[in-house]
């Protein structure tokens, strides 16, 4: 992956950690929302049901604001999420099977406008502060709208950006997301985020 920051910078971002540790989490979030013009790392799934681990997926992405983003599933399957700002592609390769989906406003409400949608976070969302727990600084993060699958999201953030996400549904389930290698603002060519309809893939539109 390129390198996020020149060695000036870098410098910079160091003074200004104890600033972040000892930001609220909310505060954290929103500096992030209003900074975070783009990003990539990897990232670890893990989906809880009652409590104990029910799928366990790895992978990677990279984002940049507004709604253009790459969320690749690695293991234990091959797919990809991708979206160009203004259509989302969902590609299974095992299948080479394509679903074409407008991203529309369905963004703004769901768990990905945290990290992808614009900054307004609290058009879309209710914020409370939850406290330190596992060195991270924890904010829940509630949807407006009634219209997503999830009832709550939890954010853990570090230094300034998300480490942990929980994501909570209307069932009782949980789906923890892990970030790993974050880089805020490394430079992302535009074009790297038009989907390619691989040669032969069923195509499916919604």
């Amino acid at each position: 992956m390129k390198s996020f920051f020149s060695k000036l910078i870098g410098i910079s971002l160091l003074l200004l950690v104890p600033l972040f540790a000892n930001a609220s989490s909310i505060g954290q979030l929103k500096s992030f929302s209003a900074s975070a013009h783009s990003a990539s790392g990897t990232f670890t799934q893990t989906q809880m049901r009652s409590g104990r681990a029910t799928k366990n997926s790895t992978g990677s992405f990279v984002f940049s604001r507004p709604g253009k983003f790459i969320w690749k599933y690695q293991t234990p399957y091959n797919q990809t999420l991708q979206s160009d700002g203004a259509s989302l592609y969902i590609y299974d390769k095992d299948l080479n099977q394509v679903t074409i989906k407008r991203l529309g406003a369905a963004l703004g409400s769901s768990p990905a406008a945290i990290l992808f949608g614009s900054n307004n976070l609290e058009k879309n969302f209710k914020l409370r502060d939850l406290g330190s727990n596992d060195g991270c600084e924890w904010v829940e993060v509630v949807p407006r709208s009634r219209d997503t699958p999830f009832t709550r999201i939890n954010i853990g953030m570090q230094n300034g950006v998300p480490r942990a996400m929980e994501l909570y549904d209307s069932l009782g389930n949980k789906t923890v997301v892990d970030f790993h290698s974050f880089k805020k603002n490394p430079p992302i060519n535009a074009g790297s985020f038009r989907f390619s309809i691989p040669k032969g893939a069923d195509v499916f539109r919604h």
